[in-house]
């Protein structure tokens, strides 16, 4: 093996000392430098025969060399080549063929030593490097993980508050129809009262607490309870409007915290080594000022959608007891104004009671009749609309069939399209039930409408005087629309 540059010898992979012989330098520094005189040496003299020691007992002291010129203390202490015989004790060549072998084996352990020092210090920068690399892509891939969690919670608190809005929008609108049907029962309630001031003015046996009277003052306080009604579903009505609120802020807030929170973390996702503003942070490791565990957190959200979701269906709930109590108040003001107007017509004149019920009941037909055919084609429109879906729904089923072997797997978007179209086809189903009732009922309705119309041509000349009274103010009362709030 080619050996470039220098050995180190490391701290940890010192050669031991050999305490066989002393150690011999054979580098011409050692020569140089100021040495003890061979005497003074307690370990050399130790490999010195005792004749040698003999012989060096005339070299001058330390203090007497001290003391005199450092020339004649060399010349004093230089051996000669008569001295030769006596200096060949000093080391056998046995001594110098171990002191060698020691050195060679030294050099080889020390240079074994790095050598492996070497091997294993490149095989652990290898493997921390690659566990440094594993780690920090599983870091993130949790944080990518992280990130779909965010980013499915968004979605799912945007569609929630999507619904809120509406819903709130939808109870506003349904509140400001109630108001506006609150309002319009003013008119008839002062009529009512009106009609009944009027009779007090009858004299003699005309004066008479007659069916008119009872159905009087019967709608008096039927508007009255109407009212009353109205007044508590409006109370109800600005009430959950509150909670709607305050459920749309709760999810608002918690929306705003997982955009913060998405921007902070694909932030950290698209973070590399050799990105920008990455630093030094001492101890933030031991740091731990989180508020929340994944459970806490993916709950929090959660119960804020859930609580919307009750929200929204308590909202719904109180929207279609308010659309319900709208028709309803509309249908006894008007069952009883109109049964105010059949006792008013009968106490006039039973002719005229006839044909003002007929003209009533027409309109009533008319109407209907316009709302059955209108209801018609809604209904053809709402059959015509359900063909795509349905077309969809079945494509996307008979496209899912040509996945390649073990992909055709009857999976959650598997069932939700079998369902999907299942529901689509009973809607079908139920939609052309209805149409078939609303064709019936419009065709009954015609008929209805060309008997009553035969009816009112008998009886066109069923008038009297007192329709001109009481009758002409009560004409005022408001159309169906105006007490459900429409206009």
């Amino acid at each position: 093996m080619e050996l470039l540059g220098s050995t180190l010898t490391a701290t940890y992979a010192r050669p031991k000392t050999s305490h066989f012989l002393p150690a011999i330098s054979t580098m011409a520094s050692s020569y140089r430098g100021t040495q003890l005189p061979l005497s003074l040496n307690p370990i050399s003299n130790q490999w010195r025969s005792n004749s040698y020691l003999r012989a060096s007992s005339a070299i001058p002291s330390i203090q007497q060399g001290r003391d005199g010129n450092l020339d004649l203390l060399r010349s004093k202490t230089m051996y000669y080549p008569s001295n030769r015989t006596i200096l060949s004790t000093r080391y056998t060549p046995d001594d110098w063929y171990k002191s060698n072998q020691s050195n060679y084996r030294e050099s080889e352990s020390s240079r074994n030593s790095a050598e492996r020092l070497r091997k294993d210090t490149v095989r652990l920068m290898q493997d921390r490097e690659q566990i440094t690399r594993r780690t920090q892509e599983y870091t993130s891939k949790n944080i990518g993980e992280r990130l779909n969690d965010i980013v499915f919670w968004r979605s799912e608190l945007n569609h929630e508050i999507d619904n809120m809005v509406t819903e709130i929008a939808a109870l506003a609108e349904v509140k400001r129809r109630l108001e506006r049907a609150l309002t319009e029962t003013e008119g008839p309630l002062q009529v009512s009262q009106e009609c009944l001031y009027h009779r007090e003015k009858r004299m003699s046996i005309d004066l008479v607490h007659d069916g008119v009277e009872k159905n009087l003052i019967r709608e008096v306080e039927v508007i009255k309870s109407c009212q009353e009604r109205m007044r508590r579903h409006l109370d109800r009505a600005i009430a959950q409007l509150a909670s709607n609120r305050a459920a749309q802020h709760e999810l608002e807030r918690d929306l705003s915290d997982k955009v913060t929170a998405q921007r902070i973390d694909d932030r950290c996702h698209h973070l590399r080594n050799t990105s920008d503003g990455i630093s030094y942070y001492r101890g933030v490791d031991r740091l731990d000022p989180s508020l929340s565990l994944p459970e806490s957190w993916s709950k929090f959200t959660d119960d804020n959608i859930l609580q919307s979701q009750s929200e929204r269906a308590a909202s719904h709930k109180l929207r279609d007891e308010i659309e319900v109590l709208l028709n309803t108040t509309s249908t006894e003001m008007w069952t009883q104004f109109n049964s105010a107007n059949v006792a008013f017509t009968n106490r006039i004149s039973e002719t005229a009671d006839t044909k003002n019920s007929l003209q009533t009941h027409l309109a009533k037909t008319l109407q209907e009749i316009f709302q059955t055919e209108m209801l018609i084609d809604s209904l053809k429109k709402a059959l015509r609309d359900k063909e795509n879906p349905l077309k969809v729904a079945q494509t996307r089923l008979e496209e899912r069939t040509r996945r390649p072997n073990v992909e055709l797997c009857r999976d959650n978007p598997h069932y939700r399209l079998v369902g999907e179209v299942r529901e689509i086809e009973d809607t079908i189903q139920k939609l052309q039930d209805r149409l078939m009732e609303a064709e019936a009922t419009l065709h009954t309705l015609v008929k209805t409408k060309v008997t009553l119309e035969h009816d009112l041509s008998v009886k066109a000349n069923s008038l009297f005087l007192d329709q001109e009274k009481c009758m002409s103010m009560r004409k005022s009362f408001p159309s169906t629309p105006r007490l459900v709030g429409y206009t």
